[in-house]
């Protein structure tokens, strides 16, 4: 049984240098709390906050950082680039008709970097 992921979830990106927090709107969620998170809520900014700096050379802004610096890598700001829904989901729970987020979902950023939970920031709901 996985733990199901509420809005106030720590996220970690593997190329970013901090934690960030999720934040899920509250339209037409089932709640645990704080509203739940579906696979969708994978927008940048609106979901996904920055990471602090970013340490991947896929990222435009770093690469031109980088060649800008002489080739001294240079971090720039992770903003994260996330096209494509958190993965697996739940397969058996439903959030405003899409998959749940649970602890072991990730999410790819565009960048290649792997964001994943930390802690899900509710402990009670279970979700299979």
């Amino acid at each position: 049984m996985a733990v199901f992921v509420t809005t106030g979830a720590t996220l970690q990106c593997s190329f970013g240098a901090a934690p960030a927090v999720l934040s899920v709107l509250p339209m037409n969620r089932e709640m645990a709390g704080t509203p739940g998170a579906n696979i969708m809520d994978h927008a940048p900014f609106v979901n996904i906050p920055p990471f602090g700096t970013c340490n991947s050379m896929s990222n435009p802004m770093v690469a031109a950082a980088t060649a800008a610096a002489l080739g001294a890598f240079t971090p720039m700001p992770c903003i994260p680039v996330t096209s494509a829904p958190w993965i697996p989901g739940s397969p058996t729970v439903m959030v405003a008709n899409m998959p749940a987020v649970q602890n072991s979902c990730k999410l790819m950023c565009n960048w290649g970097g792997v964001i994943q939970v930390i802690a899900p920031s509710q402990f009670q709901t279970m979700v299979a």
